[in-house]
């Protein structure tokens, strides 16, 4: 897992104005953006309410998210998808991003309900580029695939600017 970075008063406020509402079941900022602000967040399995939580990255970035809509509004996903079909080299690659997924789920604990459920449609298919995003920016280059094809595209976003040398 990447390593911890704590979050203060001056992280919880930026991410909660980035959400538009107070988070919950969070660990700590995975990853951040060229300027230090909160991008991607760690949640707990398991939320303070009880209720199974597969979304272990969770993008916060406002600009990120953006670029990730406009990517599944253009029909990325079903693109990326109709390769796993046709190409097993990055099939098995996406399968063993999954697992990585959920090994580091399960360092924070396990919850039964969601156990072998990771996020983002992974191992088969891909349904949310926001979690694949997160992923990859959390877990760095190489660990996600299709992950990083998406932080690629992002790139040409007003996203970019918030990658700064990765």
């Amino acid at each position: 897992m990447p390593s911890p970075s704590v979050i203060d008063q001056i992280d919880l406020a930026t991410i909660e104005q980035q959400l538009g509402r107070l988070p919950r079941g969070l660990v700590r900022v995975a990853w951040r953006c060229a300027d230090g602000h909160p991008g991607v967040v760690v949640t707990e399995p398991r939320l303070p309410d009880g209720t199974p939580f597969p979304t272990l990255y969770y993008l916060t970035c406002p600009l990120a998210v953006a670029g990730a809509s406009t990517l599944e509004a253009q029909g990325v996903m079903t693109e990326m998808t109709a390769r796993l079909a046709d190409d097993e080299p990055l099939a098995e690659q996406y399968r063993q991003a999954h697992e990585s997924y959920l090994a580091e789920r399960r360092a924070l604990g396990v919850v039964p309900e969601i156990d072998h459920v990771s996020a983002g449609g992974m191992p088969t298919r891909v349904k949310c580029l926001h979690v694949l995003v997160a992923h990859a920016l959390a877990a760095g280059p190489g660990v996600n695939p299709l992950g990083d094809e998406a932080v690629a595209k992002l790139r040409d976003f007003p996203f970019g600017q918030c990658l700064g040398e990765r």
